[in-house]
């Protein structure tokens, strides 16, 4: 499926990430976004709202976070694609419906523009510490997707990727972009609607009668039907059998939950993605995401020129963890060094997964800026000569 031309602004523009999120969306083919303002994610609905009317997309000022995800929960079932936008104390709110839409296996997109935290925090100012929230913010057992970008551009081309994804997995897919990556402005090239995959809702040709939401028939994922086309059937947060009925047992809720967990742990290699750079040789490497990544690459120059060998993995698909590759490396290298703007989220996955084969080395930074680049090499430095 293409994206609707009139939807999609070709060309190369100068936009800042949360613009730049707001045309990927658009292109993707998203029609219906409730939100509720919030910095420093605001911009992102901004351009949403000032494009669609062009297009026949709705946009809805929620009277808060928890009404706007289960706003978006609602149009997903009408067949429309949907997405909500966020920082840190909005995603804490959200995540009651998040849930939710894990449960009733709903398809739509959640954007957190991170900034630093808790609670109300620095409002316009970086930080990643929502990365672990968006793994584990919900309760019970579940899985999600999440991506982080580390540009503009990635802010367009990962915001259609999210929207695919969703729709192949009917999942609520996390887009964690950070405040720097949301508030600068750099070159984003937008294809022709020719050019851009997009993943369509693709609906079941099972007639009324014998369809069932969540039978799944050999797959691990349920085909979907739209609210009003005829469909009579249940959809619930609750424990569920195929029809959608509340059913209460031990039974069931293995069946439900567990099939939750497979169809993203059976298919992480087809979801997981990452960069690697100059890891052939290295004796260290560089483990990180979003603006973060970009800042490493300064400190891997300054650590290269001390001579120490190093290289970068960073990591596109935070969730699933990129667990595979990083047990490979661990078997290789000397040391791992993970820096993000945090105080240690996901440098705790890159210790479970290297399983003590290597040292895994924090670097931590509260938020509010970005690592100074020395202080990054110096822990690079320091763990390469602690391998001679």
């Amino acid at each position: 499926m293409r994206p609707d031309p009139a939807g999609v602004l070709t060309g190369a523009h100068y936009l800042d990430g949360d613009f730049a999120c707001g045309e990927g969306a658009m292109a993707a083919g998203c029609r219906f976004v409730a939100g509720y303002p919030i910095t420093p994610s605001t911009e992102v609905v901004e351009r949403i709202s000032r494009r669609f009317p062009a297009m026949g997309g709705t946009f809805i000022q929620m009277e808060d976070e928890l009404a706007s995800m289960a706003a978006v929960v609602g149009a997903a079932w009408t067949g429309t694609k949907a997405m909500t936008v966020t920082s840190g104390p909005g995603f804490s709110l959200m995540m009651e419906n998040i849930g939710l839409a894990a449960m009733m296996e709903t398809p739509c997109v959640v954007v957190n523009v991170q900034r630093g935290g808790p609670s109300t925090g620095l409002p316009t100012m970086v930080g990643q510490g929502d990365v672990m929230q968006a793994r584990w913010g919900s309760h019970g057992d579940y899985e999600v997707i999440a991506l982080t970008p580390q540009s503009p551009q990635e802010a367009f081309d990962l915001t259609i990727d999210a929207f695919n994804l969703s729709e192949r997995f009917r999942v609520p897919v996390m887009f964690m972009m950070d405040e720097c990556v949301g508030h600068m402005t750099e070159r984003v090239v937008i294809p022709e609607p020719e050019e851009i995959d997009v993943v369509p809702r693709v609906l079941t040709d099972k007639s009324p009668q014998e369809f069932e939401p969540y039978s799944v028939n050999g797959t691990e994922i349920p085909e979907f039907a739209r609210a009003g086309d005829g469909y009579r059937f249940h959809t619930t947060g609750l424990t569920h059998d195929e029809r959608g009925y509340p059913v209460m047992s031990v039974d069931c809720q293995e069946t439900c939950v567990s099939r939750l967990l497979d169809k993203i742990n059976d298919n992480a290699d087809e979801i997981v993605r990452f960069e690697e750079e100059g890891i052939e040789d290295a004796e260290v490497v560089v483990v990180t995401y979003g603006i973060t990544a970009r800042v490493a690459r300064l400190a891997i120059d300054l650590a290269r020129a001390e001579g120490v060998k190093v290289g970068l993995l960073r990591l596109i698909v935070i969730w699933p963890f990129a667990e595979r590759r990083i047990r490979d490396l661990a078997r290789s290298v000397g040391a791992m060094v993970v820096p993000e703007i945090n105080y240690g989220q996901l440098v705790l996955e890159v210790e479970r997964c290297a399983g003590g084969r290597c040292p895994v080395v924090s670097v931590t930074h509260g938020g509010g800026g970005v690592h100074d680049p020395a202080v990054i090499a110096k822990k690079i430095i320091e763990a390469g000569a602690s391998r001679t």
